[in-house]
């Protein structure tokens, strides 16, 4: 047997031996408001196995608190700004009148109830708290060894106990999450509503922001490798990446000469553009990847390359603006498979943002997108317009910030379509 349980019986074994205490004097000794202070102070200690000796005092007390005080142990009225009673001489007070036999812990237990201790509620609570984890330990014993570095961090950074707070709601929480990573990756994809409604009967389960979306998203991540980031688009590209789909008809992806689907091959024979959704580059994503792939910001380039070029453009995909979940997927597929990527935006504050957005996600090399390339754009065009907004850096040219604060002027790639085009004709 444990020392706590050999502790927990003497006291049970104490309890039943105790003297008996004369409720009604106890009461009108140490019940009143006025002592409720003191009896306070004790139950703390108790509560912390501290001993009921010395002194504890109560600053700015008021005259009945005092006058209180000054009869339970039966001295003259004090005076000065804090009160002072010492434990020892109300326990020897309670001994002697027979109040409580057993002395101070004795009558406040029988006052105010038993006292938990402090050692022994922290026991509980660690106790409830790994019970609360059985879930994790479950899953990974049973499906997901892949996870446990995953687990071990979630639990030790306290994520698990900020989302859910007490062990009771752990426990049904990290249930849950084990329930729908034990189905992640999704095969095929589908959608993130259809999916919670299936696993938890809820469609709205995983909606953002709540507690099970937050652990189950961190898990498939872990489940994936996709990488950290933040931010609407990143969290849409996250649970795509485990075939969970946020609105996957919406996010979209246009491309021209690029093949590896029935639809893809026909739209390169006949050099007419494609847009591919979210829902088709995770359910079906081409089968063939291109040795290079040139990637441009605006429309205007792809649509003037379908004019100009048609079936012999060679693979090109445009963001339009901000890479979309579906374009990110669709390049990272890409590269996976051995694509090498080239890229070009505008000469702007915001083209070198959304550049330095998509390398932070995906591996690209420029495409006439240098320092070299923007002095040579910007001698060739004299009515160029002023360059506004707030600068930023470049990672893949760090000296391209620098020239385009000097120069001033801002280059839209619909500046320099006829070198793209001329790039995409060779």
């Amino acid at each position: 047997m444990s020392e706590r349980a050999d502790t927990s019986e003497l006291r049970d074994t104490h309890r039943q031996s105790a003297a008996p205490v004369d409720r009604d004097r106890l009461t009108r000794l140490l019940g009143g408001p006025d002592l409720a202070w003191l009896i306070d102070r004790v139950r703390r200690r108790m509560a912390r196995d501290e001993p009921l000796t010395g002194p504890v005092s109560l600053s700015a007390p008021t005259a009945a608190q005092r006058a209180a005080a000054e009869r339970l142990l039966g001295r003259a009225p004090g005076a000065g700004r804090a009160l002072s009673v010492r434990l020892d001489a109300v326990d020897a007070v309670l001994r002697r009148s027979g109040i409580s036999p057993d002395g101070l812990e004795a009558a406040v237990t029988a006052l105010t109830g038993h006292v938990a201790r402090l050692a022994d509620v922290r026991e509980r609570e660690e106790r409830a708290w790994r019970d609360a984890y059985a879930p994790l330990d479950e899953l990974i014993r049973t499906g997901r060894p892949e996870l446990a570095d995953w687990a071990e961090r979630i639990v030790s950074d306290g994520l698990v106990r900020r989302l859910a707070r007490t062990p009771q709601a752990a426990k049904s929480l990290l249930g849950d999450t084990a329930k729908a990573l034990c189905r992640l990756p999704a095969e095929p994809a589908v959608s993130l509503p259809a999916f919670a409604a299936g696993a938890f009967g809820d469609a709205h389960a995983l909606d953002d922001g709540t507690p099970l979306a937050t652990l189950v998203l961190s898990g498939a991540r872990t489940l994936t490798g996709f990488p950290d980031g933040s931010g609407a688009e990143w969290r849409r590209e996250a649970w795509a990446s485990a075939g969970l789909l946020k609105d996957a008809l919406s996010s979209t992806v246009l491309t021209l000469g690029l093949r590896g689907s029935p639809a893809l091959d026909w739209s390169s024979d006949e050099g007419e553009p494609a847009v591919l959704t979210l829902r088709q580059l995770t359910r079906h994503p081409p089968r063939t990847a291109p040795p290079v792939l040139r990637v441009c910001e605006n429309p205007a380039v792809l649509a003037t390359a379908a004019d100009t070029l048609g079936a012999a453009c060679p693979p090109l995909v445009c963001l339009q603006g901000q890479p979309s979940a579906a374009a990110l997927i669709l390049l990272r597929h890409l590269h996976a498979h051995g694509t090498t990527l080239r890229y070009h935006g505008d000469f702007d504050w915001g083209g070198l943002r959304i550049a330095s957005g998509l390398l932070r996600r995906v591996p690209w090399h420029p495409w006439r997108y240098t320092v070299a390339d923007y002095r040579t754009a910007v001698a060739a065009t004299p009515l160029a317009s002023p360059l506004t907004g707030t600068p930023t850096t470049a990672a893949w040219d760090p000296d391209l910030p620098a020239a385009l604060t000097g120069l001033g002027v801002r280059i839209e790639e619909e500046t320099v379509l006829d070198d793209l085009l001329a790039d995409l004709g060779r």
